[in-house]
């Protein structure tokens, strides 16, 4: 392991500073409060040497329980001192960046009605002065109306924007993903990766790119915005009365649904009126009839485990790899369909399903609730789709036949760890297209929570045609096969 270290003042002025090939440490004599400050060299945002002045912006924490902060740490620099700082610095910011670009240019959007409502206020006292110190070119949006951020990112100029930043919950993502599809250069609109910050209620997609600990904390959620690099993401088309729509994270109807869109009016509970909507909808245990098909790919649970390792562990090594490369090779595109193209991709697998000799599957049993979708988590208290892939060309589908009271409400006893994945009464398939008749119209249709008319629809995978930003190359939701039972006596 390779360490440097810089030294500078004397007595109650000195400082130092020290970083390996993975952390940064500083120790400050003056300061009795943080004397000693040690954090990932991910955390680093800046650094430069200003006449006889050397400062250091970064992120860390100062109770491990707390969330990162910024800090500003300064330091003199004698004549003596000046070519050992220089070339300190530059080592530092190689190190910190190695793979990444500097000083990205972020289109941002903040939803000031988003979840409890104090978007605007974490915005301008935490994430802004992140940016900053990063020095990010930033253009921000603050949203004042419904489709709002859609409509500006229809007309967005894509040449000057690295990335696009979502502080809301996920209402606002589903806006700029159909944003990008209305564009006059969809194809090339898609390539240009979102990341959100989270201020929403559910804040799914957060939590599937930065993992529980720190999908809640903005700050982490800033830095990926600074540090992550594109990773594929599927994309869903929805057509729907002859009108076709672009959905990232889910589609709902039944129980999962009435918990979501209907309970707007507990919004500012945050993610608990999940919990509520839940427990009220499982006392009054409805069902849905509806006919289901799928066109299948994989409906052996153990197997979606094996695959979802297999996956992670070649995500991982791809993304080592980035960091060692040069910063260019760290914006590439997502990989997409329409890559080369100018126009989105067209449908391939709907149309009304034919049979099981074309790969359809009906499905026709009552259900409790239909969920389908892509990632993890879609809160913090419910990992509904713990086998999935940001980029496998495939949509988790969930179909929760009618179970007793009692053992839906025991399915809540580790929802967050995904543990209904192996309830008898929950079918989980993964697929390449999706065909719903309802055989009902009173109730909800919720598109990544977002209200839809119950009507028919349909959905189909257009593998890699997004793009997301991560620090980790792959969604952060561990899931395991269960533990093997002891032979009986």
């Amino acid at each position: 392991m390779s360490t440097r270290e810089l030294a500078l003042g004397s007595g109650q002025n000195a400082s130092k500073f020290v970083f390996t090939d993975t952390d940064l440490v500083v120790e400050r004599a003056a300061d009795k409060k943080w004397p000693k400050v040690k954090t990932s060299l991910r955390n680093v945002l800046w650094a430069e040497l200003k006449g006889d002045a050397f400062e250091v912006s970064l992120l860390a924490k100062k109770k491990p329980k707390l969330p990162l902060s910024l800090l500003h740490v300064t330091g003199t620099v004698g004549d003596a001192d000046k070519e050992s700082a220089a070339s300190f610095t530059e080592a530092l910011m190689s190190a910190a960046y190695a793979g990444l670009p500097r000083q990205r240019r972020l289109k941002v959007f903040v939803n000031p009605k988003s979840g409890p409502g104090k978007a605007v206020a974490q915005y301008r006292k935490k994430i802004e002065p992140i940016f900053n110190a990063a020095k990010c070119k930033v253009d921000v949006t603050f949203t004042t109306h419904g489709k709002h951020a859609q409509e500006i990112i229809e007309k967005l100029p894509l040449d000057q924007f690295d990335a696009v930043v979502v502080m809301s919950g996920d209402g606002l993502v589903h806006e700029v993903f159909n944003g990008y599809a209305k564009h006059a250069e969809p194809a090339k609109a898609f390539r240009i990766p979102i990341t959100p910050i989270p201020t929403g209620s559910g804040n799914g997609l957060a939590l599937n790119l930065l993992g529980l600990e720190e999908g809640r904390d903005v700050a982490v959620a800033a830095l990926n915005a600074i540090k992550g690099r594109p990773m594929p993401m599927d994309i869903f088309s929805v057509t729907q009365d002859g009108k076709r729509y672009m959905s990232f994270m889910s589609q709902a109807m039944g129980l999962m649904a009435d918990l979501d869109l209907g309970t707007e009016h507990l919004r500012f509970m945050g993610g608990t009126r999940f919990v509520v909507g839940f427990m009220y909808e499982i006392v009054k245990n409805k069902q849905i009839p509806a006919k289901i098909s799928m066109k299948i790919a994989e409906q052996d649970k153990r197997k979606m485990v094996e695959d979802l390792h297999a996956s992670r562990a070649q995500a991982q090594a791809t993304y080592t790899a980035a960091a060692a490369s040069e910063p260019g090779a760290a914006t590439s595109t997502a990989n997409g369909e329409t890559a080369s193209g100018t126009s989105l991709p067209e449908l391939k697998h709907t149309g009304a399903a034919r049979g099981d000799s074309d790969g359809w599957v009906t499905f026709d049993q009552p259900l409790t609730y239909l969920y389908a979708g892509k990632g993890p988590y879609v809160s913090a208290d419910f990992m509904q789709f713990p086998v999935s892939q940001p980029n496998d060309g495939l949509i988790d589908i969930v179909l929760q036949v009618r179970a007793d009271r009692g053992n839906m409400l025991k399915a809540m006893d580790g929802a967050e760890r995904g543990n209904q994945f192996w309830m008898d009464t929950q079918h989980y398939y993964k697929a390449h297209a999706l065909r719903v008749e309802p055989h009902y119209q009173k109730g909800y249709l919720s598109i990544d929570g977002e209200s839809y008319p119950v009507l028919p629809f349909e959905i189909e995978v257009h593998k890699g045609l997004g793009s997301l930003l991560s620090m980790y190359g792959c969604f952060q939701a561990p899931f395991d096969l269960p533990p093997e039972k002891p032979p009986a006596a």
